[in-house]
């Protein structure tokens, strides 16, 4: 049985005063009968903080991104071996602001990928489409190519271990919301992408995210669609209020 899995990307937000105060809040504010993995990932300096305030709580931390290679020179770079040191369980591998300001490529999102589960930690792996490809009627083989790509060489013992987000690019940070039919019809297409690849079983047990403009009012009704497992949240995960509410109205599978 997959999991339901409420993943919170904080980005480049929230001081470690503001961190502190909101995991506080956050963990204060699960009832422990959210039957679901919460995820939160706040910035690198505060990795450790998060780690220390969710101890012994349902919440896991996850770092926004990291090298393949455990060490060397590359200069702002933060290695899986590191992020295991400090306790981290889960890690955001290829999300579409990294591909468009940060040069990352389905092939270094492979060799993160691949990293991660070696280092024991969950691979939150991004896919998506702009508005552009959506409309040019690639959507399906833009998609069916990312994972393709992404998960070159991952053995089909190691896919139940990935976590897949699907993230449309058009409705990041816009304001816009895919419908929840149009949600469900990619993540359907990724599940099946999965199968062809791997076979139903495993397909079957492979969380799929929805992250893109997810708010309390349309949690529900996303993650009650057959394919969607959850969400990867932006904005609303910042304040816990907001938060609990996308948690607590997300429909246990």
């Amino acid at each position: 049985m997959r999991k339901t899995i409420i993943a919170g990307n904080w980005k480049m937000n929230h001081t470690g005063k503001e961190t502190r105060e909101t995991i506080t809040a956050l963990v204060q504010g699960l009832t422990g009968a959210e039957q679901a993995d919460i995820v939160i990932a706040p910035v690198f300096p505060y990795l450790p903080m998060a780690v220390e305030l969710t101890k012994g709580t349902a919440v896991h931390v996850a770092a926004q991104n990291m090298h393949w290679l455990d060490n060397g020179a590359y200069t702002g770079e933060v290695s899986p071996a590191m992020l295991k040191d400090i306790g981290v369980s889960h890690v955001i591998i290829g999300h579409s602001e990294r591909r468009e300001y940060n040069n990352e490529t389905d092939e270094t999102v492979n060799l993160k990928v691949k990293s991660a589960l070696a280092h024991g930690l969950t691979p939150i792996l991004c896919c998506g489409e702009t508005l552009a490809q959506r409309e040019g009627g690639i959507m399906q083989s833009w998609i069916e190519g990312q994972i393709e790509n992404a998960l070159k060489d991952i053995a089909a013992a190691d896919i139940t271990k990935v976590v897949i987000a699907y993230e449309p690019i058009w409705a990041i940070g816009t304001g816009k919301t895919a419908t929840a039919a149009q949600a469900e019809e990619v993540c359907d297409i990724i599940r099946k992408k999965l199968a062809a690849l791997y076979d139903d079983t495993a397909a079957q047990d492979v969380s799929i995210l929805y992250g893109g403009s997810v708010k309390g009012k349309n949690a529900a009704e996303l993650t009650a669609c057959p394919d969607i497992d959850g969400g990867l949240v932006g904005g609303a995960s910042l304040k816990a209020g907001d938060f609990l509410e996308i948690i607590h109205k997300a429909v246990i599978k």
